[in-house]
């Protein structure tokens, strides 16, 4: 084990191959993998990261009261992340303090207490990081779904977003939902308070339709011109189409300065397309990331004000 600086990765589930591919078209020297871990001998914001340990380190133990002295030494809330070694590491974590993993209401904050991760590298080995880029067990959040009132699951995408970014349209603030139907996303703003312009080729759902503040048409998210709907506080998209056309999109709202804050789901299809995702990337502003809910596809995100990168 080298002394070297290096910074560990979590991959999305499922998804290793992109955040290898990632990282190495960014000229991050890949240093070893170990199912969803991937060390590697830089930093980058990778998007198909669910987590960084920022500040991984190698720490060798004794035993397993060894191995939790040390770790309480550093901080109190620990997640474990196996990978080997399983009834050992299990013994460690259970002689830990308990991290209560709930699911969330939506509208509470993300935790403010630093949670660490770890694992059991080797038999007598600990790796571990006292930060991370997410205050989520492996970077992944769950809510208590709502399975009577949105018409799909697809509202837990914004849900997620507005609770890491810890922004979100404001009452009376006009959105737009390209690519709409049935509404998961429609009923999330109207839900906030927000007025919503929506656009689908579908109608949606009838219980989202009659909500306040929500309007409909009936038409092609790609059609809406700037200049028919004026300035507007928020662009939304979760429509299904290749990279390169939401791209346009995207620029073209951006270059008519017709809009504040952008959310929308890159949708990719077979190969992954780093490229275009590095195009989204490349907007000044930009953060994209994989959000726990997400599938193949990310979400990119461009706010004009508060944070710009996860927590």
């Amino acid at each position: 084990m080298s002394n070297k600086p290096f910074i560990v990765y979590v991959a999305a589930r499922g998804f290793e191959g992109e955040l290898q591919e990632e990282l190495e078209l960014a000229g991050v020297q890949v240093r070893e993998v170990r199912e969803r871990l991937v060390l590697a001998d830089g930093f980058f914001p990778a998007a198909w990261a669910q987590n960084i340990w920022l500040e991984p380190f190698f720490l060798p133990i004794a035993s397993v009261g060894d191995a939790v002295r040390r770790l309480k030494a550093v901080q109190r809330n620990w997640h474990l992340h196996p990978v080997d070694f399983h009834r050992r590491a299990e013994l460690i974590r259970q002689q830990l303090p308990p991290v209560k993993a709930r699911p969330l209401r939506f509208g509470e904050s993300a935790p403010a207490s630093p949670l660490g991760a770890w694992t059991l590298w080797d038999h007598d080995t600990l790796l571990l990081s006292a930060r991370c880029s997410s205050p989520f067990p492996d970077g992944e959040v769950f809510f208590e779904e709502d399975r009577v009132h949105p018409p799909s699951r697809a509202y837990l995408k914004l849900w997620e977003v507005f609770t890491l970014l810890g922004q979100a349209p404001q009452p009376g603030e006009l959105c737009l939902d390209l690519g709409s139907a049935p509404g998961g996303w429609t009923w999330v703003l109207a839900s906030l308070g927000a007025h919503v312009f929506s656009i689908d080729k579908s109608p949606l759902a009838p219980q989202v339709a009659a909500m306040k503040g929500v309007e409909h048409c009936l038409g092609s998210g790609f059609a809406l011109e700037p200049q028919t709907t004026g300035r507007v506080d928020w662009v939304f998209s979760d429509m299904a189409c290749y990279p390169e056309r939401l791209l346009g999109l995207v620029r073209k709202w951006l270059e008519a300065e017709a809009a504040a804050n952008f959310v929308c789901t890159v949708k990719l299809q077979g190969r992954t397309d780093h490229e275009a995702v590095q195009d989204f990337r490349s907007i000044p502003g930009s953060l994209v990331m994989h959000l726990s809910c997400n599938k193949h596809e990310l979400t990119w995100v461009r706010l004009a004000k508060g944070r710009q990168q996860r927590i």
